[in-house]
């Protein structure tokens, strides 16, 4: 994966996601059809920009940082192919919430 961001990096205030694996089995081993599977709205952060510049000109970073897991709105985000794997653009403020371990 670390080859695929050497030729792409997010401008500003952008996060550059990989959403997790859908499940396939239930809790109860019931193998779920594709079509039943929800949208996944956890991501793992792979790359993100320098931040936005505030109106008094100073640049703010990004709140999220490589490798932590974020919560993701169901409907947004920009699809991004890289060596054959799906990633996602969001603004850093769409972005709802991080996960803490």
């Amino acid at each position: 994966a670390g080859k695929a961001f050497r030729k792409f990096l997010p401008l500003f205030d952008r996060v550059l996601v990989e959403r997790c694996a859908a499940e396939t089995v239930t809790k109860g081993g019931i193998m779920l059809p594709e079509k039943a599977q929800g949208k996944v709205l956890q991501a793992t952060v792979v790359a993100v920009g320098s931040g936005a510049r505030g109106k008094d000109g100073e640049i703010h970073p990004v709140s999220v940082k490589v490798g932590e897991k974020v919560l993701l709105p169901e409907y947004g985000g920009t699809k991004i192919v890289l060596e054959d794997k799906d990633y996602y653009l969001f603004r850093d403020g769409d972005i709802l919430g991080k996960y803490l371990d």
